[in-house]
């Protein structure tokens, strides 16, 4: 998939006069990249504080058995609701964009989910991200749902699924920007436990490369040739023999930018939307 990229006319007599033709292009890219990424990180600074607090959960209403002229209604498949989990030291408020998106276009219950800035361990955060999928179940009456994870917050889901048994109620999991084999960016960062898992030969990046077989989950993961946080970039490719996984190649934006950019949002829509391959068409009806 090949991003729409936001031009910077005023440096191109400048890349085109004093840089090699493919270099500038590369610096071009870049440039643009960082541009877009500082004003998504002031618009993000702003809305911050929007989203600290935990959201509201209403309640779910019930399904109308009947059309309003009396008739039988057919029975349906109600698609999955969609779970958002932010990345490190971040919160639900990053999702502002991609969940109005998910909710207008796909029809599918939303809701994003925060855990502690002060979280330290990838496995306890797991853990509490299955309880939360158990109460989203429980409420919606839903046996599955979809998750989409920013950064740490694919780990962690991917940590839920291929090790806690997570698999049972992930049907799909979408990763944007998430370091599947580590990254080595920051290296000053490690004084933060959170941030050694995420290095490269860490126990949980070791975990994550064992054996899953009969895994249910379907995985895609979204990564950037521009992502500065993911060191190599290809660490954010999900590269498992035992795992359903997709890549997905997003070209001319940088990490913050991935779950706000409309073309991405586009193709996580689509992701959600694909018929998963353990269900099937029976009498006219998708069941699972």
């Amino acid at each position: 998939m090949k991003v729409t990229e936001v031009l910077l006319e005023p440096f191109l007599p400048f890349c085109r006069r004093f840089l090699p033709s493919r270099l500038a292009g590369l610096s071009l890219a870049l440039l643009k990249s960082t541009a877009l990424e500082a004003a998504i990180l002031a618009g993000h600074l702003l809305l911050y504080p929007t989203g600290l607090t935990p959201e509201r959960r209403p309640a779910v209403p019930p399904a109308p058995s009947a059309e309003p002229d009396g008739t039988a209604r057919l029975p349906v498949r109600a698609a999955p609701p969609v779970v958002l989990l932010h990345g490190f030291i971040d919160n639900r408020s990053v999702f502002v964009l991609l969940r109005r998106t998910l909710a207008q276009h796909g029809g599918q219950r939303v809701e994003s989910l925060n855990y502690s800035p002060l979280t330290c361990d990838i496995r306890t955060a797991a853990e509490l991200l299955g309880r939360h999928i158990e109460e989203i179940c429980e409420r919606t009456g839903s046996g599955r749902v979809d998750v989409v994870g920013h950064s740490l917050g694919g780990l962690i889901a991917r940590y839920y699924v291929q090790c806690l048994g997570g698999d049972l109620r992930v049907r799909t999991l979408v990763t944007l920007g998430t370091p599947h084999s580590g990254t080595r960016v920051a290296p000053l960062a490690d004084a933060h436990p959170i941030v050694r898992q995420m290095r490269p030969g860490s126990e949980v990046i070791e975990e994550l490369t064992r054996p899953a077989p009969g895994c249910r989950t379907r995985f895609v993961s979204f990564w950037s040739d521009l992502d500065s946080l993911m060191e190599p970039v290809e660490t954010a490719r999900i590269d498992h023999p035992d795992l359903m996984a997709t890549n997905v190649r997003v070209t001319g934006i940088g990490h913050l930018a991935l779950p706000v950019h409309p073309a991405v949002a586009t193709g996580i829509r689509q992701a959600l939307d694909e018929t998963h391959p353990e269900e099937r068409v029976a009498g006219g009806l998708t069941v699972a």
